[in-house]
């Protein structure tokens, strides 16, 4: 359930309430007892994920700057770079 800021136009007083998103808004001032309250507008709370695995580096900005992923250069493959074949270990033996 959300939490809902309210201020009295007669009075300033300014308090939060828990109330389901299905309950009517609140009239009367709870300090001052007219009908002259008003619901603000907020900010929210926010996204909030849940679950493990969601991290900044996830989503790179581009170099256009746009805040998208990140786009992959043409021509680039994902493939691993070849790992040169091992030379023959030319140790000789001391008489």
């Amino acid at each position: 359930m959300p939490t809902y800021d309210y201020r009295c136009d007669a009075c300033h007083h300014e308090f939060d309430a828990f109330q389901s998103i299905m309950d009517a808004a609140l009239r009367k001032c709870p300090k001052c007892g007219k009908n002259k309250l008003r619901r603000l507008i907020g900010a929210g709370s926010g996204i909030i994920f849940k679950g493990s695995g969601f991290y900044e580096t996830d989503y790179k900005r581009s170099r256009a700057g746009s805040t998208g992923p990140a786009e992959k250069p043409a021509g680039k493959s994902e493939s691993k770079p070849e790992s040169k074949p091992e030379k023959p270990s030319s140790k000789k033996k001391k008489d």
